[in-house]
């Protein structure tokens, strides 16, 4: 009897019925299908073999089969960094970058802005957020935007967990120079993030504080697993600075 392999089936199959057809198939059409609903956006990096095994529930064979069932359609490119979607994107789709850290950066560069990254303990509270053990170091980046004057003054500080340290090479870099005095720019910390495959989920709490000009951001972010990757704490002297957050999100139908 020939054995069958994923190239003795075309890419029209994968959107008729799979019942009777091998398993790898049959996931290869759940990973597209989950694919054109915007799973992982086109250009970006798929998780890895190992963790979509244990998604679908099939060994790593099965799944590297239906990589390939997509990767021989075009659906996928493979590099050295691994899996990338290669469906087509619409403009609606091209997800806005997002300059580092959200909300600390004034609209213009400032001769008084400083970012500096340390290898160290962060506060008790994002350690917490982010679960890691107390004392546990992990990379803290520290952002500071300020006039000449000091009006509009903004700090940030941000801790990133082990989950990000780990899948972000861009970030593990930082490890080694992180010595809390050197010059330090984080701005495509999230598009790096988004390269290694993780779907960034932010959520924001916005405090004013009593009796002050300021307010209180709170910004925690997770991937699509719901592991946390970085937790911000950011100040804003509000006087003469308004707090913008814009997010575009693409119509319906």
């Amino acid at each position: 009897m020939a054995r069958t392999t994923p190239h003795d089936h075309p890419l029209a199959a994968l959107t008729t019925l799979t019942d009777g057809r091998p398993l790898y198939f049959r996931v290869a059409a759940r990973l597209l299908g989950e694919l054109r609903d915007g799973a992982v956006p086109p250009g970006e990096r798929l998780p890895g073999e190992r963790r979509l095994a244990e998604r679908f529930g099939v060994s790593r064979e099965t799944v590297r089969q239906a990589l390939e069932v997509l990767r021989r359609d075009g659906l996928l490119a493979t590099d050295r960094r691994g899996s990338h979607v290669a469906l087509p994107r619409s403009p609606a789709q091209s997800p806005a970058s997002l300059t580092f850290p959200v909300g600390a950066r004034a609209a213009e560069p400032r001769t008084g802005d400083r970012a500096t990254v340390a290898w160290e303990a962060p506060p008790p509270d994002h350690a917490a957020a982010l679960g890691l053990a107390p004392d546990r170091p992990t990379l803290v980046h520290r952002y500071t935007s300020a006039t000449a004057d000091g009006i509009g003054r903004r700090t940030a500080v941000s801790s990133f967990s082990a989950v990000a340290l780990a899948e972000v090479e861009e970030l593990a870099r930082y490890r080694g120079r992180a010595d809390g005095t050197g010059s330090a720019q984080l701005r495509r910390a999230y598009d790096w993030m988004r390269r290694a495959g993780l779907a960034l989920h932010h959520r924001d709490t916005i405090t004013r504080l009593a009796d002050t000009p300021s307010v209180r951001v709170v910004r925690r972010v997770h991937d699509q697993y719901e592991r946390p990757l970085e937790i911000t704490d950011l100040l804003v002297d509000a006087r003469q600075d308004a707090l913008v957050y814009e997010f575009t999100l693409p119509a319906a139908g």
